[in-house]
């Protein structure tokens, strides 16, 4: 995770401490987000004094000009009431889909919409918030910021690059083809087909959510998946379809003392007779998601591996 991570925000004294006949202020002490209040010692002594976090003005992005717009409105409407309820200000900070930013109704630059901002929450999906581009907008105006970087969050986001780095690092990865916009396409797309064992997985090759993907048993369930996959990306993705369980585990930088701390995995289950986990299924509100997911030991020590080795070799850190 980039710019947010425990031991990013100054924590104050209420009060000094006083000790034989001297008031001592305590030094500073840097507290995480997650922490409400902590409890330090005076350098002169050994009364405890309580600490109090310093209120967090957090900018919340959402929006934005690629086709997840609305689920990334969503997704920071969930944001900004968690943040309501906490100790922290949030702002709410709007981006529309030709990517205009917008602060209580009003056009504003970047640089305007996160003045008085102590770090920006990025929640913008896709193109744009997760291309690099954002980031890159938050680094020239030097403000922190939650997720990846530029270049790890481009990378991350082009799913041939992504497979590339994670199969150099041994990560086991389905075949797929890589097809173009040209003249010969729908050859091309049949020679793609007649590569793979249906059904075969269509999907963008750079977007998130699950959009525009296709699970195709026919030569034209697949063309039109494709079409609908180019409608999102520049280039398409055939992947071999791989069924089995669904699993997700983050990781996050310097937790409980540890380099790369990777979460128990979550499991997702989607709802009976369902083919695939799309985009429908990803946000109908059916899907079950077990905390933590129902692994065996071993199970959950490879998910956590691979997390901690996918988030390291894709520069995922800040």
């Amino acid at each position: 995770m980039s710019g947010i991570s425990p031991g990013k925000y100054w924590a104050r004294p209420i009060s000094p401490i006083r000790t034989n006949h001297r008031y001592c202020w305590p030094m500073l002490k840097r507290i995480g987000l997650h922490s409400a209040a902590t409890v330090a010692r005076c350098e002169t002594g050994n009364r405890p004094v309580r600490y109090h976090i310093v209120m967090a003005r957090v900018a919340v992005l959402r929006g934005g000009p690629s086709s997840e717009h609305d689920i990334s409105l969503l997704s920071g409407a969930n944001i900004l009431e968690i943040l309501s309820a906490s100790d922290h200000q949030p702002i709410d900070v709007f981006i529309d889909k030709n990517g205009q930013w917008h602060v209580r109704g009003i056009p504003v630059s970047p640089e305007r919409a996160l003045a008085g901002a102590d770090v920006a929450f990025n929640i913008l999906h896709g193109q744009y918030g997760e291309d690099g581009s954002v980031q890159r907008v938050l680094d020239r105006i030097g403000i922190p910021y939650t997720g990846a970087g530029a270049y790890a969050a481009a990378l991350s986001l082009n799913k041939p690059l992504t497979k590339e780095v994670l199969e150099k690092h041994g990560v086991k990865m389905p075949r797929h083809k890589i097809l173009k916009v040209s003249p010969h396409l729908k050859e091309e797309a049949a020679e793609a087909f007649r590569s793979f064992a249906p059904p075969v997985i269509v999907k963008p090759a750079s977007a998130g959510s699950s959009v525009g993907m296709t699970l195709a048993k026919t030569f034209q369930e697949f063309w039109n998946g494709i079409k609908s996959a180019f409608e999102h990306s520049p280039q398409v993705m055939v992947e071999e379809y791989i069924k089995g369980r669904e699993a997700t585990a983050g990781v996050v930088e310097g937790l409980r003392g540890e380099k790369l701390y990777a979460m128990l995995p979550i499991e997702i289950v989607p709802p009976p007779k369902t083919t695939f986990f799309d985009r429908e299924v990803k946000y109908n509100g059916e899907t079950l998601e077990r905390v933590p997911g129902h692994f065996t030991k071993e199970e959950t020590a490879e998910l956590q591996r691979l997390a901690q080795l996918a988030h390291d070799a894709l520069g995922q850190g800040g």
